[in-house]
């Protein structure tokens, strides 16, 4: 890097950490800064990588030699309203292939692709991890990189279905607390002896190299445009395959419900819901027996018949999860910041195929009303 640029980022952490002081003035100022340095660097990077970058304002014809067309859009909040009409307004000017967008201190990438329909469709946070790792893995095995000694890392509420891939392959897989220092303390711990290969989080964080420490969207757009480009090499687009993952794999489909408890009594509410779900564990969910239940607030697992065994978690957390026996998967804690509670819902389902995707994912939708039902939510 310049000396301008580390400047920058030496201003940059220096600035946040008196960010209370700040005026509405500045705070603007800074979140430019971040931008402009965030595009700065993406361009440099998929420049080197060989891909075509339109930035946020341009609206060309596009050089048919490259094989992926990509543009940044800022994105103010994450809804759909902003995500409809990134897809709708400048993608389709560009007749572009994939979208990548990220936030503006550049740590997560959100996507967009083309379905078989050739209509646009969001490639949520699961997804992204999954495709990610996916492809890791099997280019590695294609280039015979494969030492015996890989390790792949995913989050506790981040889809169970990476586990299936790393497992069928032979990798090892972690799962660790939210949050890339988890994910960053198993690198530190695995050095000299195993070799991170990448890992990710169900909110669009990815870390796919070990020599940045926490998720990075710089190097996860990279890898991004890699994929599509060996994709596409193959006549095939990233839609097709996230299918070929389905497929092979089962579905896997990961929707996240927040239940507001606004105020003190909500709080109280909330604090009385997660020791209701301890006091009396939940033995089936949507016809399902529950196999196992995992409780990180003592770090216990108990199977169905309640023996418990010990959880190799590094501390407690209060978060419960359960597993049933047709691979359901919930979990739920409190959030940190916001006066909520949060239940991730995992459910499984077979393709034959491809064309199988829109009648297995409204199946699956259905399961996931029927166990907050079960639930009571």
């Amino acid at each position: 890097l310049s000396f301008a640029v580390v400047a920058t980022i030496i201003g940059v952490v220096f600035a946040c950490s008196t960010q209370s002081q700040w005026s509405r003035k500045e705070r603007e100022d800074m979140r430019k800064l971040l931008r402009d340095y965030r595009k700065m660097v993406y361009l440099e990077n998929l420049t080197e990588a060989e891909y075509m970058l339109f930035a946020d304002d341009v609206i060309a014809s596009v050089e048919e030699e490259y094989p992926v067309y990509t543009t940044f859009i800022e994105m103010p909040a994450v809804n759909d309203t902003v995500q409809v009409y990134v897809v709708t307004t400048i993608v389709e000017q560009l007749d572009a292939d994939i979208v990548m967008a990220s936030d503006p201190d550049a740590d997560r990438v959100g996507m967009a692709c083309k379905d078989d329909k050739g209509e646009w469709v969001l490639i949520d946070g699961n997804q992204t991890c999954m495709i990610f790792l996916y492809y890791i893995i099997m280019n590695r095995k294609a280039q015979g990189k494969m030492q015996g000694n890989e390790f792949v890392v995913k989050t506790i509420v981040t889809t169970e279905l990476i586990k299936e891939i790393a497992a069928k392959n032979n990798i090892k897989m972690l799962d660790v607390y939210t949050g890339f220092k988890w994910i960053a303390r198993e690198v530190r711990l695995a050095e000299g002896k195993e070799q991170y290969i990448g890992g990710g989080e169900e909110s669009y964080g990815f870390m796919a190299e070990d020599f940045v420490r926490d998720k990075d969207a710089v190097s996860a757009c990279t890898l991004l445009a890699e994929i599509c480009a060996w994709a596409k090499d193959q006549g095939k687009t990233l839609y097709d395959v996230l299918m070929e993952i389905y497929v092979e794999y089962g579905l896997s489909l990961n929707k996240t419900i927040n239940v507001v408890k606004p105020g003190k009594s909500g709080a109280d509410e909330i604090k009385a819901m997660m020791e209701g779900f301890r006091a009396n564990r939940p033995t089936e969910l949507a016809g399902s027996q529950v196999v196992c239940t995992k409780d990180y607030a003592v770090l216990k697992q108990y199977d169905a018949e309640g023996n418990a065994s010990e959880l190799p978690m590094p501390e407690t957390s209060n978060v419960l999860q359960w597993y049933t026996a047709d691979g359901t998967k919930v979990s739920v804690r409190p959030s940190g910041t916001e006066p909520k509670i949060k239940f991730y819902v995992e459910v499984k389902g077979e393709m034959g195929c491809a064309k199988c995707y829109a009648g297995a994912r409204e199946a699956a939708m259905q399961k996931v009303d029927e166990v907050m039902k079960s639930l009571g939510i």
